[in-house]
């Protein structure tokens, strides 16, 4: 028995959270945004933050969280016309430039209206933007005309967006790519192999990028497909919507990929050169099938178009849509967030810090998660997820859809809520994760 009673607890070790009353402290930082989607230090000495909107305005935060009424930059008259509804489009990810402080360079990721060369039911196209302020180094206003388009994206949905943005410690862009949208990773635009494995397609990957060479960039010469079979902006490929990503700023570095599922699993990945992370093949760990998405078939392929395995999550948990009353399930939809390297919450430290937008679809029930990374040696299988408790410093409890997660230039998290499912009031706020047990 012995035997069967090690195999049990390390697939339990695998799939089950820690339901501990592990708590969080949020403390209000700003208020007034509709649906924060990203968040950037300008500097560490000044302490300023940019946050960006979904609807298309990027503020420059105080310290003290005062929002400065001149936006830092406003996209709002270049993007597509959004839903006041349930919209996944938008102004979807920001950057700034490592050398920031000397160029003055921003980039962002938002959808524009669909090109005219596109087919007429197919939806907008998604754009990666280079701005640059007035003065690098001045006052923190971006010049609107001095956009330079790096790369635009057709879509065929409006869901499934991905739109996260991100430099690498090798100085590289970062940009992560929904699979185009619809549901089940069929329909108008999708390859019969699904775009995530599909590698002619830049939809449902992580793509890298040089923006300092090139016109308008320039391919990293050791990118997988840079010179063979594939698009050569692919860094690794396989995803649904991967929304949320973050480069670990200790450590190895590490690239944590939140990509939101279907019906049945959330899922959490350290993402490598290469990689392919089984988007239409696998949800999570499971086998899918695009014709009966709530059951998994008993057996599906184990490499991908290039012949490489297939890489499991770090993590997964169960949707509630398809796991309704059970206890391991978590939420509908994935926030990938930071492994935590600040000082606020030393119980914290090198644990990965993420999130899921909500519970439920119509009642905000937004959840913080804390992952722990198993450790050497000890034969655990995977991550383990903990529940963490809200506390909120002003009092009250939280509620709320969580939008998405940022970090500072001292490595202290920021959480992002807004309290409708659609693009609707001034709902948003931005929290600082200021303590924790």
């Amino acid at each position: 028995m012995r035997p069967v009673i090690l195999i049990l607890a390390a697939f339990f070790w695998v799939v089950s959270p820690v339901w501990a009353a592990t708590t969080v402290r949020l403390r209000l930082l700003a208020e007034g945004f509709v649906s924060p989607t990203a968040l950037v230090p300008v500097s560490a000495a000044a302490g300023q933050v940019l946050v960006a909107d979904q609807p298309g305005r990027v503020s420059v935060v105080e310290p003290d969280g005062t929002v400065q009424e001149e936006p830092f930059l406003d996209l709002r008259g270049r993007m597509i016309e959004l839903k006041d509804g349930f919209d996944e489009r938008g102004l979807l990810g920001m950057a700034l430039h490592p050398k920031f402080s000397q160029n003055g360079k921003v980039y962002v990721y938002y959808s524009a209206p669909r090109r005219e060369v596109m087919p007429t039911n197919w939806d907008c196209t998604s754009r990666l933007s280079e701005f640059q302020l007035i003065k690098p180094g001045g006052a923190l206003v971006v010049n609107p005309a001095s956009e330079r388009v790096l790369l635009e994206i057709d879509k065929p949905w409006f869901n499934h967006n991905g739109g996260c943005l991100a430099f690498g410690p090798d100085g590289f862009l970062y940009l992560s790519t929904g699979d185009g949208g619809n549901g089940n990773g069929t329909g108008r635009g999708h390859s019969p192999i699904s775009n995530g494995q599909d590698l002619t397609t830049l939809l449902g990957k992580v793509l890298r990028i040089d923006v300092d060479g090139g016109s308008p960039y320039r391919i990293p010469s050791d990118n997988p497909y840079a010179k063979r079979g594939g698009r050569p902006e692919i860094f690794a490929y396989g995803f649904r919507n991967p929304w949320r990503m973050s480069f670990d700023r200790g450590g190895a570095h590490e690239l944590f990929v939140g990509d939101i599922g279907q019906d049945q699993y959330e899922e959490v990945d350290i993402v490598v050169k290469g990689g392919n992370y089984g988007w239409f093949l696998r949800e999570g760990r499971h086998c899918f099938n695009p014709e009966d998405p709530k059951n998994a078939p008993a057996a599906c392929p184990t490499t991908g178009a290039d012949g490489k395995p297939l890489i499991d999550p770090i993590l997964e948990y169960k949707n509630p849509n398809r796991f309704m009353n059970d206890p391991e399930a978590g939420g509908i939809s994935v926030m990938g967030g930071y492994v935590y390297r600040g000082k606020l919450i030393p119980a914290f430290a090198g644990k990965y810090v993420f999130g899921d937008w909500s519970k439920s679809w119509g009642v905000p029930m937004g959840m913080v998660f804390l992952a722990t990374r198993p450790e050497a040696g000890k034969g655990a299988l995977g991550w383990v997820r903990e529940t963490l408790k809200v506390e909120m410093e002003e009092g009250g409890a939280f509620k709320g859809y969580i939008t998405g997660f940022g970090e500072d230039a001292s490595g202290e998290l920021y959480l992002f809520t807004n309290a409708s499912n659609g693009l609707v009031g001034r709902t948003g706020k931005v929290y600082k994760l200021v303590g924790g047990q």
